[in-house]
C-alpha cells in the first residue's frame, strides 16, 4: 500500500513499539490518530493525540468519534498495538488482573477494528496489523493469562484475514520476542536489556508489512532477537 496521504490509528503510542510506529508513519506522509492512556512526547502536524482505553468500548467509541472528527471516516491502516502483561503462578493470579490482560489484549482489538472495518470495505483497501507475541505461539511459565490473551490474538487475526481477504482488507500478525521497552517495568526479576531487541527494529518491520504490493499478503512475522543473551 502506498502510505503517504493516507490515515491511520494506532493504538498504544505512549511509548515502546507504538510510538516507534507512529514516528515512522508520519516519516511516510501519513496523517495518524494516535489512541492511548498517556501522551507520547510527539508534536508533528500530522499526529493527533487521542485519549483512549481500548479495554472499555464507550472509551473506544469515543475516541472513534473523535478521530472521524479531526481525520474523517476513511482510515485505512489500524495497528492494534496496546497490550500488557502481568505475571505470577496461575493459582495466585489476582483475578482482576486476569481479566484486565483479556479486556485490553484481546477485547480491544474487537472494539477498535469492528469500527474501522466498514469503510475499508467501503474503499475495498486496508491494513490491519495486530501485535501478538512469541506468547502467542508457544507457552511461558508464570505467564498463562499473557499467553492466552496472545494466542488469542493469532486465532483472532487469522479468522480477520479469512473474512477480509475478498474486501481488499490485508490483516497481519507480528510475534516479537523480548524488546527493550516498558513491558518489564513491573514484572519481578526481569529488566529490559541491551540483548533485546530495538522498538524501532520491530517498528521498521511491521511499516515494511504494510507497504507490500496490494496483492501481496503477509499473513504472520516472527522476530527474535539474534542474541539474547549476549555474546559468549
Amino acid at each position: 500500500m502506498e502510505l503517504s496521504g493516507k490515515r491511520a490509528i494506532v493504538t498504544g503510542v505512549s511509548r515502546g513499539i507504538g510510538l516507534e510506529v507512529v514516528k515512522l508513519l508520519l516519516e511516510k506522509g501519513m496523517h495518524v490518530a494516535g489512541w492511548g492512556r498517556t501522551p507520547p512526547r510527539l508534536e508533528n502536524p500530522n499526529f493527533h493525540f487521542i485519549s483512549c482505553d481500548v479495554s472499555d468500548e464507550v472509551s473506544v467509541d469515543d475516541a472513534y468519534n473523535e478521530t472521524k472528527r479531526i481525520l474523517g471516516e476513511d482510515i485505512r491502516v489500524l495497528v492494534n498495538n496496546a497490550g500488557f502483561g502481568v505475571s505470577g503462578n496461575l493459582e495466585e493470579m489476582d483475578s482482576k488482573d486476569w481479566r484486565a490482560m483479556f479486556d485490553t489484549n484481546v477485547h480491544g482489538i474487537f472494539y477498535v477494528s469492528k469500527r474501522v472495518v466498514p469503510n475499508m470495505k467501503m474503499q475495498d483497501e486496508g491494513h490491519i496489523l495486530n501485535v501478538a507475541s512469541i506468547a502467542g505461539l508457544n507457552g511461558v511459565a508464570k505467564f498463562a493469562g499473557y499467553c492466552g490473551t496472545k494466542h488469542a490474538v493469532r486465532g483472532i487475526s487469522h479468522a480477520m484475514y479469512m473474512e477480509l481477504r475478498d474486501f481488499g482488507i490485508k490483516v497481519s500478525t507480528i510475534y516479537p520476542g523480548s524488546v527493550q521497552t516498558n513491558f518489564f517495568d513491573d514484572i519481578e526479576g526481569m529488566n529490559a536489556h541491551e540483548n533485546m531487541m530495538r522498538p524501532e527494529d520491530v517498528a521498521s518491520t511491521m511499516v515494511q508489512t504494510l507497504e507490500t504490493h496490494p496483492n501481496y499478503f503477509i499473513a504472520d512475522v516472527e522476530c527474535r532477537p539474534l542474541r539474547p543473551k549476549g555474546k559468549r
